[in-house]
């Protein structure tokens, strides 16, 4: 089969790796669509190797039909060949094939194409997780999502919105803040124009404190942020685009309770990822279907050109999803 191999200079080659062997566990997926995502830019740049035992190739997230079903995954599931499926990987989804272990897969839900099935089990599992798992959002809290126009954003702000949050989020332009309207967040703060800490101090005294917030940048504002939460509220912490460093009041958290999580799903048990795919399909998938949750598709390229799809996250112009077709 074919994959997307990195050169020693960082380029990127579509070229010939052996074909994988199934396992008793695995099912035999044959790819139809694969997502980008920032980790395959780290892992391109030698700062993200793959977990031992996955393919030395990119890509987390696919989807495509089961060609073959493993002895053992087929007696612990009920997949079955032909079976349209999208699941989470460790890596390896930059090509033809791959091996995916029974509980790794999810269906392809109805209503949706498999280059929106591509697009979902990560950013999905990181926003269930995440919303839901470490943050317990209910319907009628105040939501904070950072960087609105990331492709987290783009399905965090519709599932908390579809699970009855009241979300705030921001963006870096007026142009980023037109190009997520169809998100529907409640307020949107374009942050070169207004601070977001004295947006938070605004919605706090109307009675809006935020409950959940789900933090990709942190930096010195994240400390500055911390004040404004509820009583109780959860803060989460999934990367530190803006910076490791920032100061914070230690009676402010331990007065009120306030819960600073850091998580990421990459680093979770793989027991752990499979109840949190079980738990998705059990409760958005229906969300999914009725069309209250869809991702966001940028732009849609051949895995021939992956290289160029690369550059799009690159430069950081995209506003939800890059995915590469397979022929």
């Amino acid at each position: 089969m074919k994959a997307v191999l990195i050169n020693p200079d960082r380029s990127l080659r579509w070229d010939d790796v052996p074909d994988p062997i199934v396992g008793a566990e695995d099912c035999l997926v044959k790819i139809h669509a694969a997502a980008l995502n920032r980790a395959d830019l780290m892992q391109r740049e030698g700062d993200y190797p793959p977990p031992p035992g996955c393919p030395d190739w990119m890509g987390l997230e696919i989807a495509g039909e089961i060609v073959e079903v493993g002895k053992e995954a087929a007696e612990k599931s009920d997949w079955k060949v032909g079976d349209k499926v999208c699941a989470l990987l460790g890596g390896g989804g930059y090509a033809q094939y791959a091996n995916v272990k029974y509980d790794m897969l999810m269906p392809v839900p109805k209503n949706c194409t498999m280059v929106e099935a591509a697009a979902m089990p990560e950013a999905f599992a990181t926003a269930y997780l995440n919303l839901f798992i470490e943050g317990k959002l209910q319907s009628g809290n105040t939501f904070l999502m950072n960087a609105g126009a990331s492709g987290l954003a783009s399905v965090v702000i519709p599932m908390a919105k579809a699970f009855g949050a009241r979300v705030i989020t921001t963006v870096l332009s007026d142009e980023k803040a037109e190009s997520i309207r169809h998100l529907h967040a409640d307020v949107v703060v374009n942050t070169t124009k207004e601070d977001i800490v004295e947006v938070l101090k605004r919605e706090q005294a109307a009675g809006h404190p935020v409950d959940v917030a789900i933090d990709c940048l942190g930096g010195e504002v994240m400390g500055k942020c911390l004040p404004y939460l509820s009583h109780g509220a959860r803060w989460i912490m999934i990367a530190s685009m803006a910076g490791a460093h920032t100061e914070i009041d230690l009676k402010n958290i331990f007065v009120r309770n306030v819960r600073i999580i850091g998580s990421t799903l990459r680093s979770r048990t793989p027991q752990m990822k499979a109840q949190v795919l079980a738990s998705l399909v059990k409760d958005v998938w229906s969300k999914v279907e009725s069309g209250e949750v869809k991702p966001t598709i940028y732009k849609v390229l051949p895995i021939t050109e992956a290289e160029a799809a690369q550059e799009i996250l690159y430069r950081g112009e995209n506003v939800g999803k890059v995915v590469l077709t397979v022929e």
